[in-house]
């Protein structure tokens, strides 16, 4: 399952929903979240955005 430090998820409508530090599964009829609020199931879906930042090696 991916993980994201910062997962933005933008509705049908042009809204945005930002979460930070989830677990995300894409599926079919949306997306399901995991947060440290429990867990999301959003099914208007335009498009997501996911990062990982990873620290750089010194």
């Amino acid at each position: 399952m991916p993980h994201a430090d910062t997962l933005t998820v933008v509705h049908h409508d042009d809204t945005r929903t930002r979460f930070e530090d989830v677990r995300y599964q894409l599926h079919r009829d949306g997306i399901r979240i995991w947060s440290a609020d429990g867990e999301h199931a959003i099914t208007d879906v335009l498009m997501t955005h996911a990062y990982r930042h990873r620290a750089t090696a010194s």
